[in-house]
């Protein structure tokens, strides 16, 4: 009886033990925020009698095996692998842009059986892995080393900004800083990364408030470059012809296409078209109230009033029918989420382990951040979906192809001992 006993034991043992160190408390909250997507989708799509909620835990169940398999392999094996990864994700890339499927204005989706991939979601995972191989082996901590960062990252940027997809070409651009903070790169040449962006949008805004900005990269140019001079009069030159540029490819921007970005600060100049999903979506979220009207009873959400209601404004759906504590709940998730991933990066074992885990990181903070904020009228519509809750099924295998990625980094956080 003893004996069948150890050897029970031995069997439970040497099953668990693969995935003893996971950080099952990160694990258990992606599981959660799936499980109440699937809640969400259904009830926004509950009067249509569509079943993408059954789709959408299918989908998760997939990653959620992903995850566990991925978490008990050696993450440090992909260092030797990332150039062949970063091929890939380039590849697929293109292969989208000559053959595939338009929606929604962008060609970002490829055709297989019944299904359609979004190879952009998965490369973000690939410039995650390939800029964590890299600056593992150089800091960014001198300008060459970051340019060379920002050069891998520039490729795949471009081919998804030829699809057009705006709201993930934001998110390399979130993963790249974040990741090049991390590794020692001086937090005023990112700012300095940032100017020209800020610059264009300033110019056609304000112009007081662009010309401080201006003075402030010429002072960040002078104090933090190598040289000090060419360093302030690059600086100017950059601010002032990406100003112009502003002006310029706003003046070239069609009228709905300048609606989407600005309509936000003022949804109800045109209440019926550009402003109608913001409106829309604050009116349903006003209507919760503190606890919601009953998972399934929200009025806008039931008489679907908010289109993509399922995938980008999934938000307003929760806020509705859950109310302040049930947006307060997810947010606690998310907050936990990111929490989760600052630890691993500080307890992993070498850079390369700490820099996969910051570039999830700031993947799900800017994608949390961004959906969140169109949902209630503090940034522009850019189709960025929210993790783990809104419909997208390579969006939802992505997030948890990352979060695999940094169980096993805490999983194998400990250093080999002989």
């Amino acid at each position: 009886m003893l004996q069948k006993s150890f050897i029970s034991r031995l069997r439970w043992k040497s099953l668990i033990y693969p995935w003893q160190d996971v950080d099952w408390t990160l694990l258990l909250l992606t599981v959660a925020l799936t499980v109440l997507g699937g809640l969400a989708i259904r009830s926004a799509e509950l009067t249509l009698q569509l079943t993408d909620w059954i789709q959408h835990w299918i989908t998760g169940g997939v990653g959620l095996v992903l995850a566990l398999a991925i978490a008990r392999w050696r993450y440090d094996n992909l260092v030797n692998w990332h150039w062949l990864i970063y091929a890939i994700t380039n590849v697929s890339l293109i292969i989208v842009i000559l053959i595939g499927t338009t929606a929604n204005g962008a060609q970002s989706w490829v055709t297989i059986g019944n299904f359609n991939v979004q190879p952009s979601e998965f490369a973000k995972v690939g410039v995650i892995i390939s800029l964590a191989a890299i600056l593992h082996e150089r800091t960014a901590s001198t300008i060459p080393a970051m340019l060379q960062a920002i050069a891998i990252t520039g490729l795949p940027w471009l081919l998804i900004m030829l699809q057009p997809d705006l709201g993930t070409g934001l998110v390399f651009g979130a993963i790249t800083l974040g990741m090049l903070y991390w590794a020692n790169a001086n937090p005023g040449w990112l700012l300095l990364l940032l100017s020209p962006l800020v610059s264009a949008i300033l110019f056609s805004v304000y112009l007081p408030a662009w010309l401080t900005w201006t003075a402030l990269m010429i002072f960040l140019g002078w104090r933090t470059l190598p040289w000090p001079l060419p360093g302030a009069i690059g600086a100017a030159a950059i601010n002032l012809v990406a100003g112009g540029m502003g002006k310029i490819l706003w003046g070239m921007l069609k009228q709905y296409q300048r609606d989407r970005l600005t309509l936000f600060l003022d949804p109800d100049k045109d209440p019926l078209n550009g402003g109608y999903h913001l409106i829309q979506s604050r009116i349903a979220i006003g209507a919760g109230g503190l606890f919601g009207r009953g998972l399934n009873q929200g009025t806008q959400t039931q008489l679907n009033f908010i289109p993509e209601q399922h995938t980008d404004f999934i938000f307003s759906a929760i806020g509705e029918e859950l109310g302040f504590v049930g947006c307060v709940a997810v947010l606690i998730c998310f907050w936990l989420v990111c929490f989760r991933l600052v630890i691993i990066a500080q307890n992993a074992k070498d850079n390369f382990g700490s820099l996969l885990a910051i570039g999830v990181l700031a993947m799900i903070v800017f994608q949390v951040l961004v959906n969140i904020g169109m949902t209630i009228g503090l940034a522009p519509i850019t189709g960025i979906p929210l993790p783990w809750l809104s419909y997208g099924r390579s969006a939802l295998l992505t997030n948890f192809v990352a979060i695999g990625l940094v169980e096993s980094v805490h999983n194998f956080r400990q250093r080999l001992r002989f």
